[in-house]
């Protein structure tokens, strides 16, 4: 006999149209309701996912919260998913996700007793490959989605098995026709999905009132009871997810192997609300790093791992990857809470880390006359080679008749520095200062560099580089060549390798629209504009400056460590200041913008051309993966970095980002898509207008944003090797501050330190329980690789071999690393 599994669900946004405090509401409402169908009706099964609703209801209705548990005991209410929330599935990092996971699992076998082995994102906008093998490490076999539906994407079948880089796979079903159903309309949906599928047994279909909650109807449940008694051949029961996917593999049907993720879908909303995006890494970063130095600090016996508080603050980074909050489509009022709620992350964790940081500089020696210590905390268990900037006062000189230069030593040698431009308005005085120096961090330690200052009659005077037309800079390693007439890159070469071709990071205006999601195109390449350079006049208005002769594209930082360009350009409304980092070592170059945007409707890119010809890769980095982009001028979605590989493979280029996730690649060109000013909440329907225009509508991201970059330029083994340290090294930045040590005691010990080039350190924190500390690695080179992973401050040292991709998670305790699964369970 045929047999159809029926999933009643409510799915219920807790922020989209209206603010957290209705999502609440609406989940009392509708919890409350579906309780009480669950006790009037024999055999029905009333299924829910999401942590975070599950919490509101035990702190706004006790008696409603054990009502339920009670219900699931009795198997008549099923905690479905296991999650925190339903995130958007594609721009939290691989981290990220576990967390939503662990935190939700834990919540619901501790309050429930439950543990679902079938995730559910019912309404995220795509989902990562990554995925996959997070999901087989928290005890997950399956997996159930929406999107993109069958119109988007071809997929083998709606059951498959999925693959993930590390060649994990897990079960997966997209739903038939989404998620819900309308009031009355519960038992057409099942007749359809009946004539659609006439043979395909088992089943699924999803029920219910959803988006705003609402669940169950009787008049629904009355249909549904009409529909069994009339189909003899066919057995309706009310069920789970789990329950569908068990019969699914019991009945021996073969199914076909889908590698890769789950895209596109609404790829407007990789850039949606860029704010929100940027705060959201920002939080991730932050924890993350705060999380490790709190370790190192607590290791060291130094002080208290506050893991209560760090819970606190991811909590607030959770709720905020939301598949309505992070992608960007929900309505105003909600970005700024969700805005504030992050900022509110942000102020617990700033507070954690300075802590860590100064009992980290315990044992430092006092400082000597005259000198101030510069100190660097490197988070990270390798070596760190960069550059680093610190603000501080001058004591010695605050008087305009004096400049001076800094010196800085470490150890006994002397370190490559340079003064630039503070933050402060207080430049006419040599009082508050700005240092920029090499250095090169040991691993997971607190790095010392001691700054002197020579007071010099004037400040000294830049090099001059105007050449011919260019501003041309030339290093060891480095060709750079600046067009004075266009303010672009017109030539970048490393190690005598041609990597970028003419007109780089040229800003482009791009046709959009008011739809907040891009549901209906995936791609934007339509009225493509260029900004120009601005003419001098221009170029003083834009900078406030009363200089007749002040030329837009100009050098404003200059000295043994790098030289910064600035070009002022323009478009309609909006201008962008864009300056180019060009270092004295190596062949990375940075380059930022500082964009004024009052463009409605349109999109903002930054295009990139590379030197490596049309059959270039484009390759993107996903959470615990990679994945290979497309290359027809459609918009991706990738994480910390994009890289072009050339067809050939000996160059590369790869663009490494603090704040975006959407980009596009055509012919040789990357477009780095910086934001887009679509409408909140913005909606097509049809062939109605997406909004109703008879007053003024509030546009996303109009005003002034700013963006970073670090370009890796070389060969592609260069490039490649060791890129997931890199951008996680310009994302987690080590902490650099100014401070006099009191003296005495002893150095901390080393928290940690891994051999090689492509494992990094993903985590590391106290267990969620009991004593011990989780380490959790990840392999991000698509081969095997080893690592020899020690500790001086917890006296542990291990061997240990990674394949592809591979996430390995250890629970340190009394100098043992034993593996344990996501969860923090042994495996």
């Amino acid at each position: 006999m045929k047999k159809i599994h029926l999933v009643c669900n409510a799915h219920l946004d807790p922020v989209w149209l209206w603010q957290w405090e209705e999502g609440l509401g609406e989940a009392l409402s509708t919890f409350r309701i579906a309780a009480e169908f669950c006790e009037k009706y024999d055999g029905f099964v009333f299924n829910h996912n999401e942590a975070l609703l599950y919490e509101w209801i035990e702190e706004y209705d006790p008696p409603l919260f054990k009502k339920i548990q009670k219900l699931v005991g009795a198997g008549k209410w099923h905690i479905m998913g296991g999650w925190y929330i339903q995130p958007d599935c594609n721009m939290p990092s691989g981290e990220s996700f576990i967390r939503q996971i662990l935190y939700g699992k834990r919540y619901f076998i501790e309050k429930f007793g439950a543990e679902p082995s079938t995730a559910i994102n019912f309404d995220p906008f795509g989902h990562t490959a990554g995925l996959v093998q997070i999901l087989r490490k928290s005890g997950y076999d399956s997996y159930l989605f929406c999107r993109p539906d069958i119109s988007v994407k071809e997929l083998p079948g709606e059951d498959f098995i999925w693959a993930g880089p590390d060649g994990s796979e897990v079960t997966a079903h997209r739903s038939y026709r989404f998620y819900l159903s309308q009031k009355g309309k519960a038992a057409g949906k099942i007749k359809e999905f009946m004539d659609k599928y006439p043979e395909k047994t088992p089943g699924m279909v999803l029920w219910g009132i959803g988006n705003h909650g609402g669940g169950p109807s009787a008049e629904d449940l009355e249909a549904i009871e009409e529909l069994r008694k009339s189909s003899k051949d066919i057995e309706f029961v009310h069920s789970t997810p789990g329950e569908y996917f068990r019969d699914l593999r019991e009945s021996g049907v073969s199914l076909k192997r889908f590698e890769g993720s789950l895209n596109p879908f609404a790829v407007g909303c990789y850039t949606s609300q860029i704010r929100v995006k940027q705060r959201h890494r920002r939080l991730e970063n932050e924890l993350y790093s705060t999380e490790k130095m709190m370790a190192a600090a607590s290791a060291n016996g130094l002080m208290k791992y506050d893991g209560s508080a760090l819970r606190e603050a991811l909590r607030d980074l959770m709720f905020c990857e939301f598949h309505d909050i992070l992608p960007g489509s929900s309505i105003q009022a909600a970005e700024e809470d969700s805005l504030r709620t992050m900022d509110h992350g942000l102020e617990i964790v700033s507070k954690l880390k300075a802590k860590a940081f100064f009992m980290m500089m315990k044992g430092q020696e006092k400082a000597a006359d005259r000198v101030l210590p510069v100190f660097v905390y490197n988070p990270h268990p390798w070596t760190v080679e960069g550059v680093f900037e610190c603000e501080y006062m001058n004591e010695f000189n605050s008087t305009r008749d004096k400049f001076s230069v800094p010196h800085m030593t470490c150890g006994d040698g002397g370190v490559a520095c340079q003064d630039e431009r503070e933050a402060s308005g207080l430049s006419v005085l040599d009082w508050r200062k700005r240092v920029v120096f090499e250095g090169r961090l040991l691993p997971s330690s607190m790095n010392r560099f001691d700054l002197t200052l020579e007071a010099l009659d004037k400040k000294p005077d830049m090099a001059v580089y105007d050449k011919n037309g260019f501003i041309s800079i030339k290093t060891d390693r480095l060709k750079v060549k600046i067009n004075k007439e266009t303010g672009l890159m017109d030539g970048l070469k490393a190690d005598g390798m041609k990597i970028l071709g003419k007109e780089a990071f040229k800003p482009l205006a791009v046709g959009d629209n008011a739809d907040a999601w891009g549901m209906l195109v995936d791609r934007f390449e339509d009225r493509i504009e260029e900004f120009r350079l601005m003419t001098s006049a221009e170029a003083r208005e834009f900078a406030n400056v009363k200089a007749h002769d002040f030329d837009p594209v100009r050098v404003v930082e200059d000295g043994p460590v790098r030289t910064v360009v600035d070009a002022y350009m323009k478009y309609g409304k909006s201008s962008v200041c864009l300056s180019y980092v060009i270092p004295r070592k190596g062949t990375d170059i940075g380059v930022r913008a500082r964009v004024y945007w009052n463009e409605p409707d349109r999109m903002l890119k930054l295009e990139i051309p590379t030197a490596f010809g049309n059959s270039s890769k484009y390759l993107g980095q996903i959470a615990c993966g990679v994945e290979e982009l497309r290359t027809d001028g459609g918009e991706a979605v990738a994480q910390k970095w994009t890289a072009v590989v050339g067809e050939d493979g000996g160059c590369a280029a790869a663009f490494l980002n603090d704040c975006i996730y959407g980009s596009s690649f055509r012919d040789g060109r990357a477009r780095l898509t910086l934001l887009r000013s679509p409408a909140y909440s913005g909606h097509p329907i049809g062939d109605n207008p997406i909004l109703i225009e008879d007053r003024y509508t509030p546009r996303m991201d109009l005003g002034e944003r700013i963006f970073s970059f670090r370009i890796l330029t070389g060969t592609k083994k260069d490039v490649m090797k060791g890129i997931d340290r890199k951008a996680l090294e310009f994302n987690e930045k080590p902490m650099v501050l100014t401070a006099y040590p009191p003296g005495g005691g002893s150095l901390p010990r080393k928290l940690l330190e891994i051999s090689g080039k492509n494992i990094i350190l993903q985590a590391f924190k106290k267990t969620e329980d009991g004593p011990g500390y989780i380490m959790r690695l990840f392999n991000g080179a698509p081969k095997k690789g080893r690592s020899l992973v020690s500790s001086d401050a917890l006296g542990f040292e291990m061997d240990i071999e990674l394949g592809a991709f591979e996430i390995a998670t250890y629970k340190i305790e009394d100098g043992r690393a034993e593996p344990v699964d996501l969860i923090e369970r042994k495996v």
